[in-house]
Order: C-alpha cells, then structure tokens, then sequence
C-alpha cells in the first residue's frame, strides 16, 4: 500500500543518521548517509576515521601475540 500511514517515508531517511534531528531546507551527505548540517558532516568523518583508527590497533595488538611472535622468528 503506498500511501499507508504507519509506513511514512518508506525507505528513506527521515532523520540524520548522527544527531536524529529533522532536516532543514539543506540536506548533506558523507558516504551516502543523510546528515543534517555540517557539524554533523565533522562528527561523521571523525567517527570514521576514529574507526579506522582503532582497526589499526586492533591489526597492530594481534601482530604482537605470542604466538605471532613466534612465528616471526
């Protein structure tokens, strides 16, 4: 049914995807996810790269296990 009521927006974003604001006239956009305003554009790419951060420890503290070692040498 396309014009249900409880279904409003049906598939697309009706919030932003940091702060659950509602959108004003101007919507922005990172990797294809609704952002509501340019701070929240900075909170998104610094969640990313926080992300990728920690995926590079996580990298470099499982070269460091023991059995890892070991197989270095």
């Amino acid at each position: 049914m396309p014009n249900c009521s409880k279904n409003p927006g049906h598939g697309k974003a009706t919030r932003c995807a940091v702060c659950d604001g509602k959108f004003g006239l101007v919507r922005y956009y990172s990797w294809r996810t609704p952002l509501c305003s340019k701070v929240c554009v900075d909170r998104f790419r610094t969640r990313r790269e926080s992300d990728r951060n920690w995926l590079t420890w996580l990298k470099i503290a499982l070269n460091e296990l023991p059995e890892n070692r070991a197989r270095a040498t």
